[in-house]
């Protein structure tokens, strides 16, 4: 069997594949974190009502923490690898194909960013994201502050939540501000 070359511009369209598949499944997997956040916090309020134990809301925090953390470091590897797509693989293949003709390769990659309203989409999910992951713990930790009956450790260890969740909101504003 006589042996084949691969060129550069099969090399870098196998990698477009590649970064394609890992955003696609980061999108799938990023997505799936908001259900299983409001499945969490659900069942979290469902026992803690249950069982007339407002202290059971102090497991809200860490658990939207964690989640909420791995939403933003998926959200931000998507973005990441559609800004690669844009700036640095697609002008490299359109360099190899342009012996004839400019032309812009990857063109959905800047064009679904053109849309007039992807600002308000942003900010709408922004507060979606604050709301499921900050807003939830937050109110949380409030009916457990109202209740009044946990205790020193579990109040100190309320506050270190608290403050734990005003950074993870502080970093979703920054991110999206940062797209």
């Amino acid at each position: 069997m006589p042996e084949q070359d691969v060129t550069v511009g099969q090399l870098l369209l196998a990698e477009y594949q590649s970064v394609k598949d890992e955003q696609k499944a980061r999108i799938g997997f990023r997505d799936n974190l908001l259900y299983v956040t409001l499945a969490v916090v659900a069942a979290v309020i469902a026992a803690a009502a249950q069982a007339k134990q407002p202290s059971m809301l102090l497991a809200l925090p860490p658990v939207c923490l964690v989640l909420g953390w791995t939403y933003l470091v998926n959200d931000e590897k998507i973005s990441a690898i559609g800004l690669y797509v844009r700036d640095d693989l697609g002008p490299r293949l359109a360099a190899l194909a342009a012996q004839t003709e400019r032309f812009t390769t990857f063109g959905w990659e800047a064009y679904h960013r053109s849309d007039t309203r992807r600002r308000a989409r942003k900010t709408i999910q922004t507060v979606i994201d604050l709301t499921a992951f900050c807003a939830v713990p937050l109110a949380a930790l409030v009916v457990f502050w109202a209740n009044g009956d946990g205790g020193g450790l579990l109040v100190a260890l309320s506050v270190l939540e608290a403050l734990a969740v005003t950074g993870l909101g502080s970093q979703i504003v920054w991110y999206a501000r940062a797209a």
